[in-house]
């Protein structure tokens, strides 16, 4: 496959997953702002949050202050922010569309759909029955297109680079995820903080679509351990790191190349170490450094990817 085509199928997947877990990640900050917390605790969550996205900066040449209504409008519908909604529907489409001739018609429809939908969004309309109903649609067009990827499109390498473009983009969010509740822990100063400890992580789980499955799961009563346990260690839980790595390991041995046995041998090792983790030496050793530096081999393996087999150009 030409390294232009692949490049197109693996950012197009990117950038669609990257919508439905920015979508995701505002749903869990928006829900945890609701708790009882006075205004500079809420601020602090916002702020917090653009931080790990690594938009603080962006943010504050445009907006004053960490409100909830400035950072929405920026991460959702802002034409000048590269990681807004918009912008990444906007660039699943432009990616899709230059390789249209490689995809099926239906995948297409769906992309030029969802961008279609989207531009006729505003913030008013958004805000009118609360912002979930927007993140519940974003995540439900990224499901669409997930679903008619798999269905529709042969099992060949345009598939094995769309499938790799969104699990690296998913072990990268679920981190990203998981590092937004440990830097927003309450300190329980407002009423009950087992409640709110309680709801916060029932707001996490919800995210990610993971709550059901907790339950399923284990069973009991919601700890942090457990919580972290199913997010990253879990192989069977769809959006767990260890269950990212392992597509991620998977469709780069597909299309493996004469240059990428290095990549390859990097994605294994970060699979192996998942697989046979242990959440307690996790825990151990620091939960947040932990996740830190996972993303960093995460981004790592993603210039790796794009060194060997697509056109080297950043996110």
């Amino acid at each position: 496959m030409l390294s232009r085509t692949a490049d197109h199928l693996f950012w197009m997947a990117r950038y669609m997953e990257r919508a439905e877990n920015t979508a995701r990640i505002l749903d869990v900050t928006y829900r945890l702002s609701l708790l009882p917390q006075n205004g500079e605790e809420t601020e602090s969550m916002w702020a917090g949050m653009l931080k790990i996205m690594e938009l603080q900066d962006a943010f504050l040449i445009k907006h004053p202050a960490f409100t909830t209504e400035a950072v929405l409008e920026f991460m959702i519908l802002d034409r000048d922010n590269p990681g807004s909604i918009l912008r990444c529907l906007r660039a699943t489409r432009e990616n899709a569309h230059a390789v249209r001739g490689t995809l099926t018609s239906e995948l297409w429809e769906t992309s030029n759909a969802t961008w279609l939908k989207i531009r006729g969004f505003t913030m008013t309309k958004i805000m009118e029955n609360g912002p979930g109903d927007f993140f519940e649609w974003v995540k439900y067009r990224s499901h669409l297109s997930r679903g008619v990827t798999i269905g529709t499109m042969l099992q060949d390498e345009a598939l094995r680079f769309i499938r790799l473009g969104t699990f690296l983009e998913r072990a990268d969010n679920t981190a990203r995820i998981l590092e937004v509740k440990y830097l927003n822990l309450l300190p329980g100063s407002h009423g009950d903080a087992h409640m709110a400890d309680y709801y916060q992580w029932s707001a996490l789980l919800q995210s990610v679509s993971a709550f059901e499955v907790y339950r399923k799961v284990y069973r009991d009563q919601m700890t942090p351990l457990r919580v972290a346990e199913l997010l990253i260690l879990r192989a069977d839980m769809p959006r767990s790191l260890a269950r990212s790595m392992k597509e991620v390991y998977s469709n780069l041995t597909w299309v493996s190349n004469a240059r990428s046995a290095e990549t390859e041998r990097m994605a294994g090792e970060l699979e192996a170490h998942l697989r046979l983790g242990d959440i307690e030496s996790i825990f151990e050793g620091g939960l947040r450094s932990y996740l830190e530096d996972f993303r960093e081999r995460i981004f790592d393996l993603g210039c790796r990817v794009s060194d060997d087999f697509l056109i080297p150009i950043s996110a």
